[in-house]
């Protein structure tokens, strides 16, 4: 799929646009203040995969915790921070990124103070417009829409823009997906900046999951988007996880994918459990490789022959098969060692 041409922004060590690979990001669950259960999210997260990180800033205390979560971490930090520009000044000096909507955080010459920091460390802006907190005179003009939101994020933009400051990323979310998406497309013909996409408020571990592939997906497919984060109610490595699938699934990323068939009246293992079992035994590879998991010993293999390693199951046994072509036949409880002896081989 094409890309949709955006300008680089570095945020860290990373590049973000469309000349760069598209980024998972999640955000932290924890009290900020708290400085070693952040540091010990993070590095938890960084391990599932998650290549940029968000923390929310509510207070100085928390703006000065930065600088120690920063010097304990591998992936770039962000700052979340509202209404408060002192938070910003203090927070630029940490992190690689702020989000912040500048028209929420005091007076010019307010917004000026952290644009001028912002320059001062080289540190880019998201700018982050969400559907439930846009400001009243543009939802009198323009209703909760998709056009508000835009229009939303336009304004911030403007007044970055007139102070000369172009590092900015955009995001617009709502929590439904439409609205959303419709959103991202109309501001696609209007700016060239990255923007970081997803569906906030999405909901839980399974439901927030569907809702964010749907619409993150279909922003991908469309070209749109530069870094993404699946918003759930549930533990952030799931969102890492579901973020990292979701690439996947697209072809934009090369990892490990799982396919397996949903079973029928042939299938004599517990498919279920064993493809649970073979996710979980394999989730942390990062290398490009398809792995299939099979209800049935006799189709099996050959439906999946463009796995690149894979099992079928039988009543007490499994077939381990490589490209459609059979390796093996174990016994049934040692069908997960077989299978990722095979995936080592590889």
């Amino acid at each position: 799929m094409k890309r949709r041409k955006t300008r680089g922004v570095k945020v860290g060590k990373l590049k973000i646009g469309s000349n760069a690979p598209i980024t998972v990001q999640s955000m932290c669950t924890t009290h900020t203040r708290d400085i070693n259960a952040t540091v010990r999210q993070i590095q938890e997260l960084e391990e599932a995969g998650c290549e940029i990180v968000r923390v929310s800033v509510s207070d100085m205390d928390e703006a000065k915790s930065l600088k120690k979560i920063k010097e304990n971490i591998s992936i770039p930090l962000v700052a979340d921070i509202h209404f408060d520009y002192r938070l910003a000044l203090e927070s630029v000096k940490y992190v690689d990124k702020l989000r912040i909507n500048p028209g929420n955080i005091g007076s010019n010459d307010k917004v000026k103070l952290v644009v001028e920091q912002a320059k001062d460390y080289n540190i880019p802006i998201r700018i982050g417009v969400n559907l439930g907190s846009l400001e009243k005179e543009i939802i009198k003009k323009f209703g909760l829409t998709s056009k508000a939101m835009a229009e939303s994020a336009l304004k911030h933009i403007k007044i970055l823009e007139e102070l000369d400051f172009y590092n900015t990323i955009i995001s617009m979310k709502a929590s439904d997906i439409k609205r959303t998406v419709d959103a991202y497309r109309m501001m696609a013909t209007k700016v060239d900046y990255p923007f970081h996409i997803g569906v906030t408020e999405a909901g839980t571990a399974y439901t927030g999951t569907i809702k964010s592939s749907i619409g993150i997906g279909s922003l991908l497919l469309d070209g749109i988007g530069d870094t993404i984060r699946v918003s759930l109610t549930t533990n952030p490595v799931d969102e890492v996880r579901a973020g990292i699938e979701i690439l996947n699934s697209l072809n934009i990323r090369k990892g490990r994918t799982i396919i397996s068939c949903p079973g029928c009246g042939r299938t004599e293992i517990d498919l279920i459990g064993l493809t649970k079992s073979v996710e979980q035994a394999t989730a942390h590879i990062k290398k490009p490789i398809k792995i299939a998991v099979m209800g049935c010993a006799v189709n099996g293999p050959g439906e999946a022959k463009e796995a690149d390693v894979g099992v079928a199951g039988a009543k007490n046994f499994g077939i381990i098969f490589r490209k459609g072509k059979v390796v093996k036949k174990v016994k049934k409880d040692k069908i997960i060692k077989a299978l990722l002896g095979e995936i080592n081989k590889l």
